[in-house]
């Protein structure tokens, strides 16, 4: 019997795959759980549409992300902290500091996708990468300043 899955199933396969399994095993297991559709026409168009609606979006997120990446490519963000004698930092510039300072510019990134290559300990200059989308980074100059 073919179905297609509705949901992730360990021994089987992942969401929207199309399978041939057994009938008992279909009938009396993943159909009552909901894991499974019969594989019939009009579920074959629904999961033909779903399909669709993803590639859409998928393709929109992706042009959001490249636009975005465009705009902030090689851009300097400035970022005023607390500093001692010789320019070293009390603390640190974190990846919340630097979200902050985005946000404040207009543009939402999360934390988590923020990546510094070495602790912002001193002011001075530093890349960093965002890392906006899948396979969709760009870099950027913090440059921390002493506060005054």
């Amino acid at each position: 019997m073919k179905v297609i899955l509705l949901q992730d199933v360990k021994s089987l396969g992942k969401r929207g795959d199309i399978k041939e399994v057994a009938e008992g095993y279909a009938r009396n297991y993943l159909m009552p759980k909901g894991l499974v559709a019969e594989a019939n026409k009009a579920n074959m168009n629904m999961l033909t549409h779903e399909k669709e609606l993803k590639a859409t979006k998928e393709a929109r997120m992706l042009a959001q992300a490249e636009s975005l990446a465009a705009k902030l490519e090689g851009s300097v963000l400035t970022i005023e902290a607390k500093s001692g004698e010789g320019g070293r930092l009390f603390g640190s510039v974190t990846n919340g500091d630097i979200a902050e300072a985005l946000a404040k510019d207009g543009v939402n990134i999360d934390k988590r996708k923020i990546e510094i290559a070495e602790p912002v300990k001193a002011v001075g200059r530093y890349e960093i990468i965002l890392h906006l989308y899948n396979k969709v980074q760009c870099k950027l100059i913090l440059d921390v300043q002493a506060a005054q």
